[in-house]
């Protein structure tokens, strides 16, 4: 549990500057969270499966940054 959050912060920071938003670290942990479960489905979609190591890692910033645009074009 205490492993989940410390990553999906670390993933939501990464993500967070590469699509140039200001979030709080608690935004940061949920949108961390957010985006490994959109990165492992739509990677998944395709037949890319990466779990854990770095290319999870990947797929989880790469999902957070898609949740950030679909945020965005919502508001």
């Amino acid at each position: 549990m205490i492993g989940s959050i410390i990553v999906g912060a670390i993933v939501g920071f990464i993500a967070s500057k590469i699509m140039g938003a200001d979030s709080s670290w608690l935004l940061n942990i949920i949108l961390g969270m957010a985006g490994s479960f959109v990165g492992r489905f739509v990677f998944g979609l395709i037949g890319f499966h990466a779990v854990s190591g770095l290319a999870g890692l990947i797929v989880s910033v790469i999902g957070a940054c898609i949740c950030i645009a679909v945020a965005r074009k919502i508001n």
